[in-house]
């Protein structure tokens, strides 16, 4: 470990995303900073701080079992985004970066004139779902706005579909990691992604 006290703690967060089922970095790094004892003054490390070391470990422990379990994951992503090919569906968040852990759910984007549209589809593919809202940001500077979202399960990996309206498809919110424009891929990404 190392005696940079920000890396340690951006380490130790990585570590809790990992063991601990915790998808918020800015919980995990509050955790990480209590539970290494360092006083509340001291800078949190950024979140793409966190997800390096989170690659870092997986890399170094997760080996074939994280590569297996993200080749399935992205499989089942596009399962979910053929049956979902009316609404041109998009995958993003770490199953797309390849952080995903057993924790993690398949998020993708979807894109219609209501969100009554996808609820229609998933009651004709007899696919049961829970609804919610879902906050994000889609402007630097700006607050959250709040969509709305379904989840549910295919096998044993859990989807998360936001709907955003037809015009979104331009337009990706804020990634939570890096403030960037979240990074979205159609099938044709995710494909190459398993090829490789």
């Amino acid at each position: 470990m190392s005696n940079d006290p920000t890396r340690r703690i951006a380490e130790e967060a990585a570590r809790i995303i990992l063991d601990d089922a915790v998808q918020d970095y800015g919980l995990a790094k509050r955790k990480a900073r209590e539970r290494l004892g360092l006083p509340l003054t001291l800078a949190l490390p950024k979140n793409t701080e966190v997800e390096q070391a989170l690659v870092a470990l997986q890399t170094l422990f997760g080996g074939t079992e994280h590569t297996a379990r993200l080749d399935s994951m992205r499989r089942t992503a596009l399962e979910a985004m053929r049956a979902l090919a009316a609404f041109s569906p998009r995958l993003v968040g770490p199953v797309l970066a390849g952080t995903a852990t057993e924790h993690s759910a398949v998020n993708l984007h979807v894109f219609a004139d209501t969100p009554e549209e996808v609820l229609m589809a998933l009651f004709e593919l007899r696919i049961p779902f829970d609804s919610f809202e879902r906050r994000l940001r889609t402007r630097a500077g700006a607050g959250y706005e709040e969509f709305p979202a379904l989840r549910f399960i295919a096998g044993d990996t859990p989807i998360e579909v936001t709907v955003f309206p037809c015009h979104g498809v331009r337009q990706a919110p804020l990634s939570p990691v890096d403030g960037k424009p979240m990074r979205r891929a159609a099938e044709a990404e995710i494909l190459s992604l398993l090829t490789d």
